[in-house]
C-alpha cells in the first residue's frame, strides 16, 4: 500500500471485558476471512469474525462481528496472545502460557512460564520462537511448536532507583527476526540475539518514567511498545512523558526512535493532543510512517510522517487502546479497547 492519509473506523462491537490483546487466527487475514483472537479482563479469549461482503460500505458499520468464545483456560486477565506455528498462544496474570487449537478453540498444552505476571508475549516472524516477558524481570525464549525453554535472558533490574519493584513491559522481534528487543519500567531496553540469546547492546529513555516524591511516593509509565523498523536499523520505543499527577495518566504520549546499533537517539517525539500511553507501534511497509495507539481513558491512533517528524493523521480512537493488528495487504487496523473491538480502513495514497 502507499501512504496511510486517512483512518477509516469500518466496524465494531461492544463487550463488558477489556480487551487487552489481539492477534490473528490464522497465517493471513484474507479478504473474506476477517477472523482475529481476543484476550480480555475476565480470563477469555475469544474469537471475532469481522468478514462481510459488505466491509468497506456504510452497511458495515451497522454490521456486528460475531464472537465465539475458546473453552476456559486462565484464571486471570489475558494480557498477551499470538499465532504461532504452535498454534495461538497466551500468557495472563496467573503466570500461565497456554497453547490453543485455534479451530476447536480448545487447549493444546499449559505451562506455568514465570513466576510473575506476564506482560507481554512477541512472536518470531516464521511463527517458530516466542518470547515472553514478566515482572520476574525474566525474557524467555521458547520453541512455539514444541514448547521446549530456549533462553532465559535476564538484563533488567527488580527494583527501581527509588527502591520499589519494577516491571518487565514491552518485547519485540526485528523483521528478520534475528534480534530482540526488551523494555522496562525505568527506561531501560536490552537488544539481544535470537539465535545465541546473547546481548547485543542496550539504550536508555528515562523520559518513559516518572516518580513522585512528595505526593504519592509513587512511579508511573515506563516502556509500553517496542518496533523494530522493516530495514532493522532503528528501534521505537513506546510510553509516556512527563505526568503531573501520577493517579492518572495525563502526560504527553512519548515515542523514541533509537539507532539501536550505534546506542543513538534520533528523535523524540511528544503529543499533548492525544495524552496517555503509547501501548502499540507499527512501521509502514517502507519505514516512511510509524503507526501509534494508546490512550488515557480514551484512545488514540496517530500516524507520523518519518521523514519530517510531524503528525500525518490522528483519530480518537474509542477508549484506552490495549492491541493492534495491521495487515497492510488488506489495508485494515484491528483494535483491542477498553469495551471494545475495532476494525478500521487504513486509506492511502499511491507512493510516486
Amino acid at each position: 500500500m502507499g501512504r496511510i492519509t486517512q483512518l477509516k473506523p469500518l466496524s465494531e462491537i461492544s463487550t463488558p471485558e477489556i480487551n487487552l490483546a489481539i492477534t490473528r487466527s490464522t497465517v493471513s487475514i484474507a479478504d473474506d476471512q476477517r477472523i482475529i483472537v481476543v484476550g480480555n479482563s475476565a480470563g477469555q479469549l475469544v474469537e471475532f469474525d469481522f468478514s462481510s461482503k459488505n466491509s468497506t460500505s456504510e452497511k458495515a458499520k451497522s454490521e456486528k462481528p460475531t464472537s465465539r468464545p475458546f473453552e476456559s483456560g486462565h484464571s486471570s486477565y489475558v494480557t498477551g496472545v499470538a499465532w504461532t506455528k504452535g498454534g495461538i498462544v497466551s500468557v495472563g496474570y496467573d503466570r500461565k502460557m497456554i497453547w490453543w487449537d485455534p479451530l476447536e478453540r480448545t487447549v493444546l498444552r499449559e505451562i506455568v512460564a514465570h513466576e510473575k505476571w506476564i506482560r507481554r508475549i512477541a512472536v518470531s516472524p516464521d511463527g517458530t520462537t516466542i518470547a515472553t516477558v514478566a515482572d520476574d524481570m525474566h525474557c524467555k525464549l521458547w520453541n512455539a511448536i514444541t514448547g521446549e525453554l530456549m533462553f532465559v535472558q535476564d538484563d533488567h533490574q527488580p527494583v527501581t532507583p527509588h527502591h520499589y519493584p519494577s516491571m518487565l513491559y514491552a518485547v519485540a522481534f526485528s523483521a528478520s527476526g534475528e534480534q530482540l528487543a526488551t523494555g522496562d519500567k525505568v527506561g531501560h531496553i536490552a537488544i539481544w540475539e535470537t539465535q545465541t540469546g546473547r546481548k547485543l547492546g542496550e539504550l536508555e529513555s528515562p523520559g518513559m518514567y516518572t516518580w513522585d516524591p512528595k505526593a504519592r511516593r509513587h512511579s508511573i509509565g515506563g516502556i509500553r511498545s517496542l518496533a523494530f523498523s522493516r530495514s532493522g536499523s532503528l528501534l521505537a520505543v513506546g510510553g509516556i512523558g512527563a505526568i503531573g499527577n501520577v493517579d492518572h495518566l495525563d502526560g504527553p504520549a512519548r515515542v523514541e526512535i533509537f539507532d539501536w546499533q550505534q546506542s543513538k537517539s534520533l528523535v523524540q517525539l511528544s503529543d499533548t493532543a492525544m495524552k496517555g500511553l503509547v501501548e502499540q507501534l507499527h512501521f509502514s511497509s517502507d519505514d516512511s510512517q510509524l503507526i501509534t495507539a494508546g490512550g488515557d481513558n480514551n484512545g488514540f491512533i496517530t500516524v507520523y510522517d518519518l521523514a519530517t517528524n510531524k503528525v500525518d493523521v490522528q483519530v480518537k480512537a474509542h477508549q484506552h487502546l490495549h492491541g493492534m493488528i495491521v495487515d497492510e495487504a488488506s489495508q485494515r487496523l484491528y483494535a483491542a479497547h477498553h469495551g471494545k473491538v475495532s476494525m478500521w480502513e487504513l486509506q492511502d495514497q499511491p507512493v510516486a
